[in-house]
This record gives structure tokens, sequence and C-alpha cells, in this order.
């Protein structure tokens, strides 16, 4: 069952019931924690930190109309995760709601040197077409396996990041150790960020932080399903 809070966008967040049957509430063992998310913490137990879900819903709900504001605006969310548990789902759920996303490597320099990035998609986009329009047939079948490796190795990098033709307006992280790297280049190019904050890490590098679990399926599934259902229904309301 779902709970809506009646703030100013009227988001939906998952209730704390969802919340705590997802284990949205547990985080790391009380030796692996970052004092800046003494906030977000509820108690111990067991050697293990315990979330404060009340704060969590409210984090979420901010952030979650942060979002909706800018795709009701007609702009763009890069969404990053390439944790292995967290890879799958949101490039599905990213695809599904037409927002960039990067789920493999992150490439080196993708914000700051964004031009770069923007002649690998081009290359991409260019050799999928000449392949799907049947421009490629007049080569040798050696020259259209090097083509399909081209591609292959094109998706990988940048796949999905063909909607993307200027930097994006925010950045949706999964986990700031993992992305290391983006949100260093996030934080340089004064993009926003979101991300989800296990008790690990440094919340006050995200504008937007989420205290969570950030290695439970359950937990994955759950916020990035509220994140679906909120922006396609911001999308409903865009005015054309």
């Amino acid at each position: 069952m779902r709970q809506t809070l009646k703030r100013k966008n009227m988001v939906k967040t998952p209730s704390i019931e969802d919340m705590l049957k997802a284990g949205m509430h547990f985080g790391h063992r009380t030796n692996r924690w970052h004092p800046k998310m003494k906030q977000y913490i509820f108690t111990s137990k067991n050697g293990i930190y315990i979330i404060d879900l009340n704060k969590t819903q409210a984090k979420l709900a901010e952030a979650l109309e942060f979002m909706t504001k800018l795709v009701s605006e007609g702009k763009n969310i890069l969404f990053v995760g390439t944790k292995k548990q967290v890879a799958g789902p949101m490039k599905k759920m990213a695809t599904e709601i037409g927002q960039p996303y990067i789920v493999g490597k992150w490439l080196g320099g993708f914000l700051t040197n964004f031009a770069v990035v923007k002649k690998s998609v081009k290359k991409y986009t260019d050799l999928l077409e000449k392949k799907e329009s049947g421009k490629l047939e007049k080569y040798t079948k050696k020259e259209r396996l090097e083509f399909d490796r081209v591609i292959h190795k094109l998706k990988e990098r940048v796949g999905g990041l063909t909607s993307l033709n200027k930097l994006p307006d925010a950045l949706f992280v999964w986990d700031i150790k993992e992305e290391e790297t983006a949100v260093k280049e996030a934080i340089q190019k004064n993009i926003p960020i979101i991300a989800v904050c296990d008790t690990n890490v440094n919340p006050e590098l995200a504008n937007y932080p989420i205290p969570a679990n950030d290695d439970a399926t359950k937990t994955i599934a759950l916020i990035l399903a509220s994140i679906k259902e909120n922006i396609l229904e911001a999308k409903k309301n865009i005015k054309i």
C-alpha cells in the first residue's frame, strides 16, 4: 500500500510499512559508517545501524519533488548505477521513463569533457542507423563483423545516452561511494545530485540525499518503482 504525502507537488512515496518490508532501514555495520550520516540513524542493533525511515520517507519525497519538477520542465536526469544488483533494474526503469542512464563503467570525463562523449554517441547512432537501413551490406562479411563489434562496444559505453544532447540537468546516483568519479564530476560542473546514501557515505555530497540501504534488491525495486510512478505521472502533465 502506498502513502501519499500532501506536499506541494503531491508526490507519492512508499509507506513506512513497505520500506520496512524492503529492508530499507538496514545500514552497514557500526564499524563502517560516516559520522555525517548520524542525523539519519535511529539506533543500532547487533552491530548494524538502523536508519530512521521517517527521515528516509521525507528525504525521498524531497528528491521526488525535485525530479518531477525537472521532468515537467522537459529537463533530463541522468541515472547512474553500476553496481551489479542495481544495473539491470535501473536500465529498465530509466528506459521506461525516457531518461538517459549509465549502468556500465562510468566514462571518466563524461561530464567534464562532454564534447568527446557526444562524438562517441553520434558514432554509435550513425553506425546503428546504417546497419538497420542495410547500408553496411555492401561491405565484406569480415568488415561487417568488425562493425558489429564496434557497435556492441559503443552500446555498452554510450547506449543509454542517445537522448542526451547536452549535459544532464541532474544526476541520480545509486551509492555515492561506488560512483565516486561521477559525483566528483557533477560537483565540478555544478550539476545537482540526487543520491541513495547508506550509513557509510557522506550525505553532504548530494543535494538530495536519500538515506537507505543501498544493497538490498527489495529496496532497489521499491525506490525505482517510486521514481517511475512519480515521473510518469509528471510527464502526463507536461504542456506541449
